[in-house]
């Protein structure tokens, strides 16, 4: 054996060596530490005390009874759910008690209050009681009043798409058999121009059905843009559409242009953080519920302003107003002040839900003010494009002539809160 070689093997003994040493001090002092820290005095808790502090923090009502309907443990969730009163179970809850110690099956308990204080949520409280062997039963008690209103809701949804679906198809039904039954070529063009109304109404209740389950089913918008408001306002006014029945009601082949009913503030040069597309469509939907809801020929004004790091555009109607009972409601699905209009004027009962989608997403909100008889004011407010320093005072200066020349418009919009139209 060479030299290099039997040095080579020394070493690997000797580290060998070491790290068997290293490895027994480590374990020995591991060994010994819950012995040291009893010495001193410290110890970790035991399962008894990790169960303990579990019930305690457990977002459940959680309770454990005896057979005799004693109330063993209990966490204050339990109490706040109702499933303890004064450290007894609940009435309803010893009676489920006695039935599982009896029988040994699980048991569901409906704990949900008979009565609400006015002005307040309905709750869903249900328990489930199931044995733990020796005459013990754990009582569960969750509160499910979210699950039950989503589940409600749902239900809502289902129900009211069906109807408004069934409507538009049912018509195209009947207009159908009466253009097989027309001689008159005037009548077939007539149920032909209905069918066409119909199949219009139908597309735009499914297109926005749809646009409607993409916003809520979105959270914020994750990557913002810096979208000019004037290049909104004139895409949405270009969307605006003629009400399908208008023409027919007034008897002329072309309804009048509604963009010509709009009374604009002066361009602002204001910039939101937002999505272009959303946003042409929230305020697309406000301005046509203004043409549709104001009387022939009204006027409806448009006024877009800077208020703090909020950019609100305002849309004013001399409508019918909504009263202040349906004011909190307009805002859901196919919710219709007047259904009667809204039918006449092709409506979907989805606009306003959809503006309301779009506001959350962006981070905003739409407001309204409104008076029965005189009138509506929707304003979207959604965050202003943030500036960059160096552009700090001309963007303020800018800001500040855009209101001005704004308040000296003609016949300007109230703010949401307060005012007259």
């Amino acid at each position: 054996m060479t030299v290099p070689v039997l040095v080579a093997v020394v070493v690997a003994l000797l580290a060998a060596a070491i790290g068997a040493v290293a490895g027994a001090a480590v374990a020995r002092r591991r060994r010994d530490e819950p012995v040291r820290q009893r010495a001193r005095g410290v110890r970790g808790p035991t399962v008894a005390e990790l169960l303990a502090r579990l019930v305690r923090r457990s977002q459940s009502g959680i309770a454990v009874v005896n057979r005799f309907g004693d109330v063993v443990l209990a966490n204050e969730r339990a109490e706040s759910l109702g499933a303890v009163v004064d450290a007894r179970p609940d009435p309803r809850i010893a009676a489920a008690v006695e039935r599982v110690v009896a029988g040994g099956e699980p048991a569901e308990v409906d704990l949900s209050p008979a009565t609400y204080p006015p002005g307040s949520t309905p709750q869903t409280i249900v328990a489930q009681v199931r044995p733990l062997g020796d005459g013990f039963v754990v009582v569960d008690a969750t509160d499910t009043s979210a699950a039950v209103r989503l589940e409600a809701v749902r239900r809502d949804f289902v129900a009211n798409v069906g109807h408004e679906l069934k409507t538009p198809v049912g018509a195209l039904a009947v207009l159908a058999e009466a253009v097989l039954d027309a001689d008159d070529p005037d009548e077939v063009a007539h149920f032909a121009t209905r069918i066409l109304n119909e199949s219009h109404r139908l597309g735009a209740l499914v297109t926005e059905l749809i646009a409607l389950s993409r916003l809520q089913g979105a959270d914020r918008l994750p990557e913002l843009v810096r979208v000019d408001v004037d290049e909104v306002l004139t895409e949405a006014l270009k969307r605006v559409r003629v009400p399908a029945e208008a023409a027919s009601a007034a008897g002329t082949e072309e309804a009048p242009d509604p963009r010509e009913r709009f009374l604009l503030d002066a361009p602002s040069g204001l910039e939101v953080a937002g999505d272009r597309t959303l946003l042409v469509t929230a305020l697309s939907n406000l301005l046509e519920n203004a043409v549709a809801y104001s009387p022939e020929g009204a006027s409806v004004s448009v006024r877009r302003r800077r208020q703090g790091d909020r950019i609100e555009i305002s849309v004013t109607d001399r409508g019918i107003g909504i009263a202040p009972e349906h004011q909190q409601r307009v805002f859901e699905r196919f919710f219709r002040v007047d259904p009667a209009r809204s039918r006449a004027t092709g409506g979907t009962g989805l606009g306003l839900a959809i503006v309301k989608h779009v506001a959350a997403n962006h981070g905003g909100e739409v407001r309204l003010w409104s008076q029965p008889g005189v009138g509506s004011t929707f304003t979207l407010r959604v965050p202003a494009a943030p500036v960059d320093d160096a552009d700090d005072g001309d963007a303020d200066l800018e800001a500040d002539l855009a209101l001005t020349t704004a308040g000296s418009g003609p016949d300007p919009a109230p703010s949401a809160t307060g005012g007259s139209p």
